[in-house]
Formats: C-alpha cells, structure tokens, sequence
C-alpha cells in the first residue's frame, strides 16, 4: 500500500486570509511539520473521515443479527412486492 509521499505529486494552492495562515503556521510549527505538511495531512485526515461517514453503514449488534437473518431468511414476496417489480421490470439491470 502507497503512503502520501510515495504516490505521483500534484499541487494544490489556497489564498487564506493573514490570521488563517498564522494560526495554521503555529499549529504546524507546534507538531514540527512545515505548513504544507500540516495542511496536506490534516485535510487528508478530514476527507478520509468525511468519506467514512458518507459510505459506512453502521449497525448495532441486534440490528446486524436482524439484517443478516433477512438476508439468510428472505420473507415471501408480498402482493405490494409484486406489484412493485411489476412496475419496475425493465428499469433495473442486474
């Protein structure tokens, strides 16, 4: 697996206002990285955890069970499914 400094490079500029750029200087500086540094991997962190959040579900334990005893113990199709993928054949490709 690839880590930031191995992969291609492409550059990435913001204009930010003189406060902005002091607090991320010393927010930087105070984790002994350069401001680039700083700014590369704190957006990388958030776009990972915004990522996460976006596309995993999370399920308690009895909702898990639940989910994968449907998935295991499908429930017979009812006349309002049927009626649904009546209107719905052809729309679908599987």
């Amino acid at each position: 697996m690839s880590t930031l400094a191995e992969s291609p490079r492409a550059r990435i500029t913001a204009r930010v206002p003189d406060n902005v750029r002091a607090m991320l200087e010393q927010a930087a500086e105070l984790q002994g990285a350069t401001v680039n540094q700083f700014v590369v991997q704190a957006a990388y962190e958030e776009a990972q955890r915004i990522i996460e959040r976006e596309t995993v579900i999370r399920l308690s334990r009895e909702a898990a069970v639940k989910v994968l005893s449907i998935i295991d113990h499908p429930p017979k199709p009812n006349a309002r499914m049927k009626a649904t993928v009546k209107a719905l054949k052809g729309t679908v490709r599987v």
